[in-house]
């Protein structure tokens, strides 16, 4: 599980959750699910250009690399409980919105 992150103006660090990203690369074929944070469209399309249609375990090798731009994202921990992976992806994203984005300042128009 990814939390994929972009750059935050009011921060100067890319820090602001865009989307929750599961990959399960041991299943034939390799199962995506890509969870949006709601009504953030605009400052997420650094992550969407970059997700295509497919992704692989070495497309995150690559991002982690290029990590600390615009564009950065971090580990998350499979939820206890997670029926599966689209569950799991759920739970992380409701996470992100209780906990994470009340204790973010605004973007602004930075």
């Amino acid at each position: 599980m990814w939390i994929l992150l972009v750059w935050h103006p009011a921060l100067g660090l890319p820090v602001d959750p865009v989307a929750v990203l599961g990959l399960d690369e041991n299943r034939q074929p390799a199962e995506r699910v890509v969870r949006w944070v709601p009504l953030v469209y605009e400052p997420a399309a650094p992550w969407r250009e970059r997700l295509g249609e497919t992704t692989t375990s070495q497309d995150i090798e690559r991002w982690i690399a290029q990590s600390g731009g615009t564009c950065s994202l971090e580990p998350a921990d499979v939820p206890e409980g997670a029926l599966d992976l689209t569950h799991a992806a759920d739970l992380v994203l409701d996470g992100l919105l209780a906990e994470v984005f009340p204790a973010l300042p605004p973007r602004g128009d930075v």
